[in-house]
């Protein structure tokens, strides 16, 4: 078994590159804001960051089940994309838009590596049981605190040095990110080395096929992404509330307190070590966000709904943990960093659906806004009881022998 250490370095090296992608959020528009007197191209620039997951997320997971040298791969991704924030830092206001928008996708393309890749290397490091289950716990731990540390450094580096100063800052974390990679001790994957000789064309379509045929991941994989529909919409929609509520600043009060409660939920996971299936988790997970989220539409004052918003938050960290074990526990395994980056992809996806939707939201309808969101929590967790109960009625052939010999099955 490795040593504990090969966990804790694989830890740090997900804080980093996931502080990196979630501080570039805020770090582009305002960079942009700074240079050119408008948020705008931030905005356009943010997009073609997002765009590329959906479509990068197979052939990323692809390549790196067939890499020989995993490691080496990881290292070029974060490298890639430490790169990418590098250039954004030199270009945006200062190059034509075109160029700039084709360096954001290109650094996103390593995206689907930041999120669902590094994420399936803990299969790598711990075998099956309670050990790996806690590391997942502690991933998810990682994602949320990245998602209050990036965006927070990164206002704290602009308002006190510059924007251009903060988003180095990032491509530095990412560079970090990248140093740590080449040392993690990786187990061979021998399940995923068989997929080696197999063409890339099959590859793509088994990974895909394999989230639609098992019955967990597809459960998992339909659920999560219509509730992030809604979670997409929840920075635009908080902000609208604040407004409402009398209080216009404090719409990044209500997303810290979304990010801490989500960060406390993933660190009490990883210590209590609970009893309860993820599949259990799961479902509380969705519905307590969904209530949470509804309790926050309600509320009367700026630290009500703060208070609303941190319990939905820690009910979403739940959801969270209880993805990553599912998609642990029910990949086959040559197909298991598919599984993760396509997973991943779809979710990225989804709340960038979600936050193009909101775009007509104004203050007086915030409180309705912010209600469908908690519904599309509750939403997916119906959607993933009635999939998982449809699946035990009629189940479909186990994705493993869908894909024996590494060639995608019928359809």
């Amino acid at each position: 078994m490795p040593r504990p250490s090969g966990v804790l370095r694989y830890l740090m090296t997900a804080f980093c590159a996931r502080m990196a992608d979630e501080g570039m959020a805020v770090a582009v528009v305002m960079l942009a804001a700074y240079r050119t007197g408008s948020a705008a191209q931030g905005a356009f620039v943010l997009t073609a960051w997002m765009a590329p997951h959906v479509l990068a997320a197979p052939l990323t997971g692809a390549v790196a089940a067939r890499a020989r040298r995993p490691r080496l791969f990881y290292v070029g991704a974060l490298g890639g994309f430490a790169l990418a924030i590098s250039a954004l830092s030199m270009s945006i206001g200062r190059v034509p838009l075109p160029v700039v928008l084709a360096v954001a996708a290109a650094g996103g393309c390593c995206g689907p590596a930041v999120s669902g890749g590094l994420s399936s290397l803990i299969t790598r490091l711990l075998p099956a049981g309670a050990e790996r289950d806690r590391a997942y716990s502690w991933d998810a731990a990682i994602y949320n605190a990245a998602a209050v540390a990036g965006p927070g450094a990164t206002g704290l580096v602009s308002a006190v040095l510059s924007p251009t100063t903060a988003v180095l800052m990032l491509s530095a974390a990412a560079a970090c990110a990248a140093a740590l990679m080449a040392l993690l001790p990786l187990r061979p994957d021998t399940a995923a080395a068989r997929v080696s000789s197999a063409r890339l064309r099959q590859d793509l379509a088994a990974g895909a096929r394999a989230v639609r045929r098992e019955q967990e991941l597809r459960a998992i994989t339909a659920a999560t992404c219509l509730a992030f529909i809604g979670i997409g919409a929840l920075t635009t929609t908080s902000v609208l509330l604040a407004e409402r509520l009398g209080s216009a600043g404090a719409g990044g009060l209500l997303m810290t307190a979304f990010a801490a409660g989500a960060l406390a939920g993933t660190l009490g996971i990883a210590r209590l070590r609970p009893a309860a299936s993820p599949q259990r988790l799961a479902l509380i997970g969705l519905l307590g966000t969904g209530m949470g989220l509804a309790a926050a539409a309600l509320a009367p004052s700026v630290p009500t709904a703060a208070a609303s918003f941190t319990v939905a938050g820690a009910c979403d960290g739940l959801v969270l943990t209880a993805t990553l074990r599912i998609r642990a526990d029910h990949s086959p395994p040559q197909w298991r960093t598919q599984v993760f980056t396509i997973g991943a992809g779809l979710k990225i996806s989804a709340a960038a659906l979600g936050s193009v939707l909101v775009g007509p939201a104004t203050t007086g309808v915030a409180h309705w806004y912010l209600t469908g969101i908690a519904v599309l929590q509750a939403a997916g967790a119906l959607l993933y009881t009635l999939i998982r109960r449809s699946d035990r009625a009629d189940p479909l052939p186990p994705a493993g022998a869908a894909v024996a010999g590494g060639c995608p099955g019928q359809p």
